[in-house]
């Protein structure tokens, strides 16, 4: 049905339309018969205009408005132009949605209206009548009629939504509309201002539904405004309703970060961003830092208030500004006001052993360095300190006194002289700047041994003369670097002219004879002949005294005197040997040290030994720059045989560990070793070796690190390769992976990776560093030609800023070279991912796959705090990786450290289980001698004796589900000859491998100003799992007791705390909304606590409170037996713009105060139900998680939650992981035997439940 529609007309227009009622004559046709309104455009002015305005309308859908006009002229000029406005809510008219000029005929024409508005909004029609400059004619308005049905003529729009966008950037709106649209149809954007856009394009989607698409370019604050959507044909028109583009200024800091501290290497800021310029909410915050005269950039993304920047140059000025970003495209403003500060100045660096040279002669040393790497400002001084520390020559005094000079920080040179001959000093070079000295480079350094001397004043007479003898005196010589080892006696017939040596020639006499005091005697002497003389003949008779060592000999130049004939002459030489022994005398030296025993290395130990110490790694360098490949291959040879690796090795052995092994075992034999330095330990023995290790006063871990012996690759020299020496590392052609031969030169078989074959089978690990992107297709190339079906990577793409690995991998599929790759799942743990991809390749059927084993959970400095999630992934690597596969590839950024803790735990957890022993230092000599540099740090090498202990002690605790029940009913039966049972000795595993907190590590909770937010003094959070407050309310204090923890699938997925205090009320909602905490579990009772610090409520029910700047509302609420369920709107009140936060408070009801373990198993289970529920259809914010103090309850919450993750993921139970990774956290989680039952008991419960269904 159709309602006419009521009408008025505009009070200030220029003219009013006239009604026109029968029998009223007007010079018009007889067919305008009945009542409607018009205007003659003679009777007006060129541009005066009347309205005639409806009454206002609403509804919640689309109106159709119908209506009939006539404009006609006899002459055919137009008598104005007929336009239709559409006022919503009383807002200005804009531009017109329909208009209508020229002349049409003596005839009325019919058209139509579709608007589309929704409930609150009003609109109003208004129609209007423009006189045109021609003034002849009429305008006709009839029969404007309000349908209750679609428009016939005119598209209907579907509701249009707000459009939100970054100032710069493009906004879009999308109208869709249903309807025919003519050939003839316009489609505009209209701005509630009256600004008209025409459509980008128009796309039809079916026969009677279409979309329209109206772009606006790089919007600024400016256009932000009301829009609708119009369609215009001759036939009608349509609108939408208006909706708004929203321009938001990406945001801005007003004031400059805030320096905290200053370091040589970083600078420690605080980021100001409560106060900005532009809109928020803000999703990111970077920051950008550049040397004040540097080119470059650099940013990193932060996620607390306080940030480090690392590695930056000593002395330096830097720029630091602060980059906030909103979401959507573009919102990353401009960066704030910068920070300018300066890095303090350092010590120099190290200078590097291996850019030490050096030229021995007899008596004086040529020594030559280089600037440190890094000098840390500017060098002013260099200092060589040195002493003699051997020597072979007797008569010199060893240890000598410690001589030191100092040279300009231009002169990298120094000439020592006044040296014994063949004596061994110990030099130590080393850098100054204003701050003091660097470390210092060690190097050895053997003089040349100079000849013997004769002390002949004049030439001796022979003391006796026959036909066929002569005999003569040998006085002895004086030795210099080295006694005289052998007298040479050399009788030569003067023949005619022959050239006598001059006295003093260099040449010595190549067939020496044996000295004998009477010449001629016709005997033979050690295999030499002394034939008897011929009688009236000249001789030659040189004497030369050789000083051998290691059987090298140079002479001078001997002397000689003649006799002729009957006068029977003498001649005396004297010749003297010197040796050069630098090198052989450095390799007596390590087989000295090698052999003898264990110093102590007490204060009353002499210098010079504990520099020797320390030097021991240049020696041997130096030592095996000299050896041969088979040497080092003896080596690992050594170290496999010893353990009994072999590649055939098979044995019955039970696993000490636990789990089935991942191969064969070599035969178990004795865990020690006689005549070896460093034994294998027994695995009942090593907790006891790694305290006294760590206690040691003399030889512990530190020494035991720096001398563990030679480290080499068989690389060009100009490669260092001292094991800590900083160096790229290339792999040793040795042991190195060689690809099949391609085209492109002589290199095309190399890519940088080893073969370890440390382990039980042959090449069963490979180490790499990350394929840069030129070798991705070598890497890959490399996995498909050794069937490789794991990839282990122990590395983040980035790290501090800093590229440490490029993606080799695709994010869905890609070719790389003529290797196919695609990504077929990727499964996110809280400590790794895990990808699978297949491979294939052009030219073969086959169709392999391969899993990457991506551990991110390693910090960006040192190493993981403790080993419990490495220890996982390392077993989930080996579980998953096929027994007949090729080798398991690791790789971390460089190919080094990290990757040499992975393969030496790999090892050394199997050695423990197949042998009940392990060798870890004789392991990471042997993996050095593969590959460089493969344990970088001291404190790498204590981590891997701690992670080795760890494994040892709690075993493997993973029960698949299938197994449970029965596993289970084994653990809890009490034995009757201890009267304990297994699940009792597991807790107490659990308590003896639980790190205790030092004082150190809660330094900030112990600060004066925190003291009162603590509800306990003896449950305090460690600094490093701490999450600080981000919105402040003019407080700087950032504290709050509580703890980020993960869960099984999710990083930091927990927040543990107490109960908050009517003090720390308001930062617990700051906690709540600063960490998008979707979920807060309370599990203890309103007022349990009897102490001064009651358990109060801490929210608004009903109504809304303001706690600090955090406003909270409740919402809706509900309850049952088990718990009852709130939620609230939780926002910032300074920060209004960032929107509210939805949050779901689960109160427990079926914990008793008194007891440790809830009254209900089923219902505990219900509220992890509810929980894991709400986080799924919230978006997965973080669950905050408290009880009383913050411990036993909350960790047994997230124990038991991550539990049942696992069992989701992969149908394992291993209550122990999850106790033990939240203790690592918190100590006091999980507290009582009772509560890691009540963990079991909840498994139990789950697995019956699910079976039941």
């Amino acid at each position: 049905p159709a309602v006419p529609c009521e009408y008025s007309q505009a009070q200030y227009d220029d003219f009013q339309w006239e009604e026109v009622h029968p029998p009223q004559l007007l010079p018009l046709p007889p067919l305008f018969l009945g009542s409607y309104l018009m205007v003659n455009a003679s009777q007006h002015a060129p541009g005066q205009r009347a309205h005639v305005i409806f009454q206002s309308l609403s509804e919640n859908d689309t109106h159709c408005v119908q209506f009939s006009y006539f404009l006609y002229s006899r002459d055919g000029h137009s008598p104005g132009t007929l336009g239709i406005y559409v006022r919503v809510n009383g807002g200005p008219l804009g531009s017109a949605v329909w208009n209508m000029s020229g002349s049409h005929g003596r005839q009325w024409h019919q058209a139509e209206l579709a608007v589309s508005t929704f409930w609150p909004n009003e609109y109003q029609v208004l129609f209007e009548a423009l006189i045109s400059p021609d003034r002849r004619g009429y305008m006709g308005l009839d029969d404007v009629l309000l349908l209750s049905y679609p428009c016939a003529k005119a598209p209907h729009f579907s509701r249009l939504g707000d459009v939100e966008v970054n100032a710069g950037q493009n906004a879009s709106f999308q109208c869709m509309a249903a309807g025919r649209a003519a050939e003839a149809e316009r489609f505009l954007l209209q701005r509630q201002s009256g600004a008209l856009v025409p459509a980008a394009g128009v796309r039809h989607i079916s026969h009677r539904r279409f979309l329209a698409t109206f772009v606006l370019a790089s919007v600024s604050r400016s256009e932000q405004d009301l829009y609708r959507c119009v369609s215009q044909a001759p036939r009608g028109a349509g609108g939408s309703n208006f909706a708004e583009l929203i321009v938001k200024e990406p945001p801005t800091p007003i004031a400059p970060p805030q320096l905290l501290r200053a370091g040589p290497t970083y600078l420690i800021i605080q980021l100001n961003t409560n106060s900005i310029i532009g809109d928020g909410p803000i999703v990111r915050k970077e920051i950008e830092y550049r040397m004040s005269r540097g080119p470059w950039a650099e940013v990193h993304a932060v996620s607390l208030q306080t940030y480090k920047l690392w590695h930056l140059d000593p002395d330096t000025e830097y720029e630091i500004s602060v980059l906030l970003t909103r979401p959507g495209d573009g919102g990353t403003g401009r960066p704030g006001p910068p920070l300018i500060s300066r890095t303090k100045c350092a010590v120099p660096g190290g200078i590097a052993a291996e850019s030490l040279t050096f030229t021995p002669l007899e008596d004086m040393i040529f020594l030559k360095w280089e600037e440190p790497q890094e000098p840390n400002g500017l060098i002013t001084q260099y200092e060589i300190s040195y002493q003699s520390i051997e020597s072979s020559d007797p008569a010199v005094n060893v240890p000598g006194p410690r001589r030191t000079i100092s040279k300009l920080r231009n002169e990298t040179y120094h000439v020592f002289s006044n040296l014994h001959p063949g004596t061994t000093y110990l030099f130590s070079v080393r850098a100054r700047t204003g701050k003091g000295f660097g470390q210092a480079a060690l190097t050895e350094i053997t003089t040349n041994i100079s000849a013997p001397s004769f002390d002949y004043a004049d030439m001796p007479s022979p003391l006796g003369e026959s036909e066929n003898t002569i005999t003569v005196l040998l006085r002895p010589a004086q030795g210099r670097g080295a006694p005289i080892s052998v007298y040479q006696v050399i009788v030569e017939e003067e023949r005619g002219r022959r050239l006598r040596r001059e006295p003093g020639s260099q040449d010595c006499f190549p067939v020496p004879l044996t000295f004998d005091a009477a010449l001629a005697r016709g005997l033979t002497y050690r295999g030499f002949w002394n034939p008897p003389l011929e009688p009236r003949k000249s001789y030659l008779i040189y004497f030369q005294a050789a000083s051998h060592l290691k059987g090298v000999r140079d002479c001078k130049r001997p002397l000689e005197v003649s006799q002729r004939s009957e006068e029977m002459g003498l001649i005396l030489g004297i010749c003297a040997g010197g040796l050069a022994v630098l090198i052989l005398l450095l390799g007596a030296i390590i087989i000295i040290i090698r052999k003898g025993k264990p110093v102590n290395m007490t204060k009353a130990t002499v210098n010079y030994r504990q520099e020797k110490t320390h030097m021991m790694s240049a020696v041997d360098r130096s030592f095996t720059d000299q050896s041969t490949l088979q040497e080092d291959e003896r080596l690992g040879l050594s170290f496999m045989d010893t353990h009994g690796y072999s590649p055939r090795g098979e044995c019955l052995a039970s696993s000490l560990l636990g789990g089935s092994p991942r191969r064969p075992c070599g035969r178990k034999g004795s865990p020690y070793h006689t005549g070896q330095l460093h034994p294998a330990v027994r695995v009942a023995d090593l907790l006891q070796h790694i305290s006294q290790m760590k206690t040691a006063e003399g030889y512990g871990f530190k020494q035991e690190y720096e001398v563990r012996g030679p480290v080499r690759s068989a690389l060009p020299s100009s490669v260092p390769a001292h094991p800590m020496a900083p160096c790229f590392v290339f792999a040793d052609d040795r042991h190195r992976v060689k690809l099949p031969p391609m085209m492109g030169g002589p290199d095309a078989d190399y890519i940088n990776a080893n073969y370890i074959d440390v382990s039980a089978s042959p090449s069963s690990l490979l180490a790499s560093p990350w394929p840069k992107p030129e070798m991705v297709y070598d890497f890959w190339r490399m996995v498909w030609q050794e069937h490789c079906s794991s990839i282990v990577m122990i590395t983040k793409l980035v790290e501090v800023g800093r590229v440490k690995c490029s993606r080799y991998w695709p994010e869905d599929s890609d070719m790389y070279g003529d290797i196919k790759i695609t990504l077929v799942k990727t499964e996110t743990l809280a400590e790794y991912v895990v990808r699978t991809f297949a491979l294939e390749r052009r030219g073969y059927s086959a169709r392999h796959e391969v899993r990457q084993f991506h551990f991110t959970a390693w910090p960006e400095h040192g190493v993981p705090y403790h080993a419990t999630g490495l220890l996982a992934f390392i077993r989930r690597v080996k579980a998953s990786t096929p027994p007949d596969a090729g080798p398991v590839v690791i790789h971390c950024s460089a190919g080094t450290g990290r990757t040499g803790c992975y393969i030496v735990l790999d090892v050394m957890l199997d050695m423990a289980e197949c042998e009940g022993v392990v060798d870890i230092y004789n392991c990471v000599k042997t993996l050095c001698s593969r590959r460089v540099n493969m344990i970088q740090t001291e404190e790498q090498y204590i981590f891997i004796h701690d992670a080795i202990l760890e494994a040892c002690l709690c075993g493997e605790t993973t029960i698949p589900v299938s197994e449970f029940k029965a596993t289970y009913k084994e653990m809890i039966r009490i034995d009757p000859q201890s009267n304990s049972s297994q699940l009792r000795e597991e807790f107490q595993t659990l308590n003896s491998v639980t790190p205790p907190l030092d004082v150190e590590e809660c330094s900030i909770a112990l600060l004066p100003r925190n003291r009162d937010k603590n509800r306990s003094m003896d449950v305090l959070p460690p600094d490093r799992c701490l999450p600080f407050l981000i919105s402040t309310d003019g407080d700087p204090n950032n504290y709050i007791n509580a703890a980020l923890t993960d869960s099984y699938t999710r990083s930091a997925a927990f927040i543990v705390t107490l109960h908050p205090l009517q003090s720390t009320t308001p930062d617990f909602w700051r906690l709540v909304y600063d960490y998008g905490c979707t979920s807060i579990v309370m599990l203890n009772q309103l007022h349990q606590s009897n102490t001064t610090w009651p358990c109060l409520q801490y929210w608004p029910e009903p109504g809304r409170q303001q706690y600090g700047l955090m406003e909270v509302e409740f919402v809706s609420g509900s309850v049952d037996e088990d718990l009852v369920a709130r939620v609230f709107r939780v926002q910032n009140i300074s920060r209004l713009q960032e929107g509210h936060l939805l949050v779901r408070h689960f109160q427990f009801l079926r914990w008793s105060a008194y007891r440790d373990t809830p009254d209900s198993k089923k219902a505990f289970l219900h509220l992890l139900a509810e929980v894991d529920k709400w986080q799924a259809e919230s978006g997965d914010g973080r669950t905050v998680v408290h009880c009383l103090n913050g411990g036993g309850r909350s960790g047994t919450f997230c124990a038991c939650a991550t539990v049942l993750e696992m069992i989701r993921c992969h149908s394992l139970v291993d209550v122990f992981f999850a106790a033990k990774t939240l203790r690592n956290y918190k100590p006091n989680m999980v507290e009582t035997l009772d509560q890691y039952h009540f963990c079991y008991d909840v498994v139990l419960e789950y697995l019956e439940g699910l079976e039941s269904r």
